[in-house]
């Protein structure tokens, strides 16, 4: 397995990790192990991995993620004759601290039920209907398509959602700030520009970009396809709301 930390510790509070990785064909992954202050989620983009969570495994096919909450053992096997790509996010209780007991299980040929029976994180186009669709969001030009993948309720640690946002061509997200959330946007694909307080950068598929609270922040399609964007939030303490405040 390949790995990079696309974004790092403390980038934004309490995020430990955001890891970009790639397991090997096939067997490739990571065994079985808890976490015991920290939630941590997996997410495969294409083709198709085994997750275990409380050692019952079932084969998903992407994009999903898989939320685990502390305590609860959890794996990934790539099960194919190719590389799968996947990312590894973590988000810890207490700032900076991370731990891992591992439980000396590949999981390699383990047996499967052919529905899951934990909680997984679905990022298809398909699940945004009219509702979704919405113009001018938070200040913006053109239209989106905004669905919250993973509410508050899903998590024991401060991590607080997982967005999917989709800016149509010409189309914007406008210029806002969260006084209480730190966020990392995921450029699943397409291609645009992110303003950050006042830089502005280009981003394509693959980038990262972490959001502390309080910096002003605005998306940008610049490309003739749709923009679509995985969006981590984490709150600065359990339990304060995700608080939007859009700019003029």
């Amino acid at each position: 397995m390949a790995c990079m930390t696309l974004v790092p510790r403390n980038a934004i509070p309490l995020l430990n990790f955001v890891h970009r990785c790639q397991m090997t064909a096939p067997k490739g992954g990571v065994g079985h192990h808890f976490h015991n202050q920290n939630e941590e989620m997996f997410v495969i983009f294409d083709g198709e991995a085994e997750f275990t969570i409380d050692g019952r495994t079932s084969l998903l096919k992407g994009t999903v993620g898989a939320p685990v909450r502390m305590g609860h053992s959890h794996a990934i096997v790539n099960p194919t004759d190719h590389p799968i790509e996947f990312m590894n996010i973590n988000v810890a209780t207490v700032s900076g601290e991370y731990d891992a007991f591992n439980l000396e299980d590949s999981r390699v040929g383990a047996p499967k039920d052919p529905l899951p029976v934990f909680m997984t994180m679905r990022l298809d186009k398909s699940l945004m209907g009219e509702r979704q669709t919405l113009p001018n969001y938070r200040g913006g030009k053109g239209s989106v398509r905004y669905r919250r993948a993973l509410d508050p309720t899903v998590f024991l640690t401060s991590w607080s959602y997982m967005d999917h946002l989709i800016v149509t061509p010409g189309s914007s997200e406008g210029l806002h700030m969260h006084p209480s959330v730190g966020e990392v946007y995921y450029v699943l694909s397409g291609d645009g520009e992110v303003t950050v307080n006042n830089e502005t950068a280009a981003i394509h598929k693959g980038d990262g970009v972490p959001v502390l609270p309080h910096q002003a922040h605005a998306v940008a399609n610049t490309g003739p396809q749709d923009l679509e964007l995985m969006i981590i939030g984490i709150v600065t303490e359990k339990g304060k709301l995700a608080d939007t405040v859009v700019l003029k």
